[in-house]
């Protein structure tokens, strides 16, 4: 029975951590917050928000992408005023991305659009059933393979 559940879980991963899903979210959640926020700048705008300031080459890995594309997307997110760039304290040389006050607001705002879209899917299941499915995602990413 383990054994059916981490395949089904596998499986379920897959098609979640899939470049296409994830590119079609990111356009559901952008469409019209931004003109230089997309599916392709979105990423790069989420990570800075969750990990805070970083190099174009740090926040690389994070999202994917070599450097050169994390700075071409990081320049029009800083062109429109959602990140700034400051010097690294640490490296004279660097640096680093930094969420501006609007780029917060923007990311609360997808934030909210993200979990409203996800709590729109989930209507149609039994009382309860969601709740104890977000426990245990929960638990599963703090404790499970990822860890």
């Amino acid at each position: 029975m383990q054994n059916e559940a981490g395949g089904e879980i596998a499986d379920s991963l897959g098609v979640l951590l899939r470049r296409a899903t994830r590119i079609q979210l990111y356009k559901t959640l952008t469409a019209d917050v931004d003109e230089a926020l997309d599916e392709l700048t979105y990423p790069v705008l989420s990570a800075v928000a969750r990990i805070g300031p970083r190099s174009a080459a740090d926040l690389a890995s994070e999202v994917g992408l070599d450097r050169s594309g994390v700075t071409r997307h990081a320049s029009r997110l800083e062109q429109a005023g959602l990140l700034c760039r400051e010097p690294d304290p640490f490296d004279r040389r660097a640096t680093l991305l930094v969420l501006t006050e609007p780029g917060a607001r923007v990311v609360d705002e997808l934030r909210r659009r993200l979990a409203a879209h996800i709590t729109a899917s989930l209507t149609t299941w039994p009382p309860g059933e969601a709740q104890t499915f977000a426990r245990g995602l929960r638990r599963f990413v703090t404790e499970g393979p990822f860890t």
